[in-house]
């Protein structure tokens, strides 16, 4: 059964205030026409969680410039000072995660698992306000995982049934939010038949994939 839907009518379906992971790292293997369509329909009030806020008109940094995130949760912003002025000013919550520990997190709640432990962050601002805890004479973080109401994937390819492929270092975050959120919405560059992507080439299973959207030919 297909899964295809209309950017319109998928991004319609994304309430004021949700939280979305999307996928992308500066930009890259960021799907850059539902992020578009955000900004057109003025979603407001939302929390991203995603590994950067890339830069100004770029990926998720055209949606910090509209003003339409209320909180990050990140790796770094330090590429967009649109970033760091709202967080200065007051009107942006940033949450800055390790990038390591920002991954395993998403894992974590993708996989059921109750919580990652890591050495990361012990000693540091990291720590505050979070359990320890000691194995073998070391002390680590107890890190709870972090999961979304919606996650915004770019793909390379996509069958009709959901299935996607990734490619080279657009891969990044995409696969491990997909597994994340409670609705996937994806965004491929080619959609093509079933059974045109070879099942070993399947990083993403269709049965996590809610929506499927078409990439703007002309959208970077």
């Amino acid at each position: 059964m297909s899964k295809s839907t209309t950017i319109q009518e998928a991004v319609d379906r994304i309430p004021d205030g949700a939280v979305l992971m999307i996928g992308g790292f500066m930009g890259c293997g960021s799907p850059n026409s539902l992020i578009d369509e955000l900004v057109r329909q003025d979603k407001k009030d939302l929390t991203v969680i995603a590994n950067d806020t890339a830069r100004p008109g770029v990926g998720i940094g055209k949606l910090i410039s509209a003003k339409l995130v209320k909180k990050v949760i990140a790796s770094h912003i330090g590429t967009n000072p649109e970033t760091q002025a709202q967080m200065i000013a007051g009107s942006l919550e940033v949450d800055l995660v390790p990038q390591g520990t920002l991954a395993e997190r998403v894992r974590a709640a993708g996989f059921g698992l109750g919580a990652v432990v890591t050495p990361t962050g012990v000693g540091t601002v990291v720590e505050d306000g979070k359990r320890t805890i000691d194995i073998g004479g070391r002390t680590f973080l107890v890190e709870l995982p972090i999961s979304a109401d919606f996650a915004l994937v770019n793909a390379k390819r996509a069958d009709y049934r959901g299935n996607l492929s990734y490619a080279f270092t657009a891969r990044n975050f995409n696969p491990l939010i997909a597994m994340a959120a409670a609705v996937v919405i994806a965004e491929a560059e080619d959609i093509v038949p079933v059974g045109s992507i070879e099942p070993d080439s399947v990083i993403t299973p269709h049965v996590v994939v809610d929506y499927l959207v078409a990439k703007e030919k002309d959208n970077g």
